[in-house]
């Protein structure tokens, strides 16, 4: 999968962009930034990181309500292309 360049926005370390502190053991103070609806899919079997290509059941753990309605994905390092720690999401539109 490649990188998706326009669809990332950068945030402060450990703080949302609309000013919600991301939990620590989602973020690690670094892990977390905001990505556009473009980024992540909702498909029948769960989320899909499109840059990844991992699919996250609508039921795992790591799926959390996002505080602020828009697409949070936390991963290891922070890297783009990561492991998915935590992924906080808008309420579901169907």
């Amino acid at each position: 999968m490649g990188v998706l360049t326009s669809s990332w926005t950068e945030a402060v370390a450990h703080e949302a962009q609309s000013g919600w502190r991301y939990p620590y053991a989602c973020c690690s103070d670094q892990d977390c930034r905001q990505v556009s609806n473009a980024a992540i899919e909702e498909g029948p079997e769960g989320y899909v990181v499109k840059v990844t290509g991992e699919v996250l059941p609508y039921t795992d753990k790591r799926v959390r309500n996002s505080p602020d309605g828009v697409f949070h994905w936390c991963s290891v390092a922070g890297k783009k292309d990561g492991r998915t720690i935590c992924l906080f999401v808008p309420p579901r539109s169907f």
